[in-house]
């Protein structure tokens, strides 16, 4: 096997229609600043790795939780908050929404403008 060479995650990437208002959504959710701003790709930087966004024109929303034949979620993010009801407020007011299913206490799934889930959990 060939030595390993240096490897550093520095973004988790989410396809949407839309790259210039999810970022938006994401720099206010979660106070972290927009450093690359093109019209098909957006980054959040807060220091480490952060968030991209790809435009996806065929961006199809994942359903939660996904029935048979229809598209599944490939990831979500965990998004710790210290006060639960208030994070979820707040995420509402930017514009998301909760998922209809919620499959535990103390954890709330949301659904970002682009429909894909992510969670807010206490802790």
């Amino acid at each position: 096997m060939p030595d390993r060479p240096q490897m550093t995650l520095t973004s988790t990437v989410l396809g949407c229609p839309d790259p210039r208002t999810l970022a938006r959504f994401y720099a206010a959710l979660l106070d972290w600043p927009i450093a690359t701003d093109e019209p098909e790709w957006v980054t959040l930087r807060p220091g480490g790795p952060g968030l991209s966004f790809q435009l996806e024109t065929d961006h199809v929303p994942p359903s939660w939780p996904a029935g048979p034949d229809e598209q599944q979620m490939q990831l979500h993010l965990d998004v710790r908050v210290d006060d639960l009801a208030a994070a979820v407020e707040y995420a509402v007011s930017l514009g998301a929404r909760p998922a209809e299913f919620q499959p535990q206490d103390g954890v709330r799934v949301m659904l970002d403008p682009a429909g894909h889930p992510f969670c807010l959990f206490a802790g």
